[in-house]
């Protein structure tokens, strides 16, 4: 059995030109993903989780960095390999509206995957797979020729998630995929997924913004602030030994329903680093209530404290 990971993600960058300079939306994120497990990506809107999954699928072409799915870099494929490449990769979105053809019915928009990769091309065969696929992310048969907007919101995330399941891939970058639902529908999709998982061997990646989600669902997680890696360790190990400051504070916000919590809330201060051109120093210096002035003159590298148990921070020194 090999070791290797199913992705190694290294010094992956992706820079994006406006008037004022290069907004660094991912700078130089480093981790690795083993197969059949999920990595949750967790940080606050517009920290780069969505663009990096992005760029590793070549959604958006990285600016620099490597990544290499089953030892392969992928970003050195031509357009035709990474079409080819892509039926092992693929994307749940967060809307599950707006990442639907609102023209096409459900049994057009899961075959459609099969059509274009020629996977395939009889239509008798293609609509038995479509009823394959409904029956497995529990969509009842009756559905077949209904439209997006004629279903509830969970309804229509299962077909973004037979439609990602119908080229049979190795990997699935899930971004956000429940934050669009309702609390009871969002157990049900979670539920489905790690079903999925453990009968397909999937591997996630797992991009979202709600910690008590990402605790039940990831083996591991990684932690961005602006658009760098920050903290990345075991599920547990992360919720019972957060290190770094702003794993802290994030942590400290998980609504607990309990009357008697005694647990203090950490409420972040000062002024947000910008994106654009960013100094090298530590991006979370300003808000962070042990700051130092090394902090704000140099770049904290992303060390391994713990095993498996990575911190981008001073303090650990």
């Amino acid at each position: 059995m090999s070791t290797q990971p199913l992705l190694e993600v290294k010094n992956l960058k992706k820079y994006f030109k406006t008037p004022k300079g290069m907004l660094h939306a991912v700078d130089d994120v480093t981790f690795t993903i083993e197969r059949g497990k999920t990595l949750g990506v967790v940080g606050e809107s517009g920290c780069g989780k969505s663009t990096t999954g992005r760029a590793i699928l070549r959604l958006l072409e990285p600016t620099s960095g490597e990544v290499l799915f089953e030892g392969q870099d992928v970003v050195k494929l031509s357009d035709e390999e990474m079409r080819k490449k892509r039926t092992e990769m693929q994307i749940i979105f967060q809307d599950p509206f707006s990442s639907l053809n609102p023209r096409k019915t459900i049994s057009q928009i899961i075959a459609d995957p099969l059509k274009i990769n020629k996977i395939i091309t009889n239509k008798d065969e293609q609509m038995n797979r479509v009823r394959e696929l409904m029956e497995t992310v529990g969509l009842a048969d009756r559905l077949i020729n209904t439209y997006p907007h004629e279903l509830d919101g969970g309804r229509r995330q299962r077909i973004g998630i037979a439609r990602a399941l119908a080229l049979n891939p190795k990997f699935i970058v899930c971004d956000e995929p429940v934050s669009a639902l309702d609390v009871s529908i969002q157990a049900q999709i979670l539920n489905l997924m790690k079903e999925l998982q453990r009968k397909m061997g999937l591997t996630y990646m797992f991009i979202t913004h709600d910690l008590s989600v990402v605790n039940h669902f990831s083996d591991d997680i990684a932690v961005m602030y602006l658009g760098r890696l920050i903290e990345k360790a075991p599920s547990e190990e992360l919720f019972a030994n957060p290190v770094h400051p702003y794993t802290q504070a994030l942590l400290s916000a998980i609504p607990i329903p309990s009357l008697d919590n005694k647990r203090e809330r950490i409420l972040l201060k000062g002024e947000i680093t910008s994106p654009i051109e960013p100094p090298k120093a530590c991006r979370f210096a300003n808000r962070c209530p042990h700051a130092t002035d090394r902090c704000r003159a140099e770049e904290p590298p992303l060390k391994e404290i713990a095993p498996g148990h990575f911190v981008s921070c001073f303090l650990c020194d």
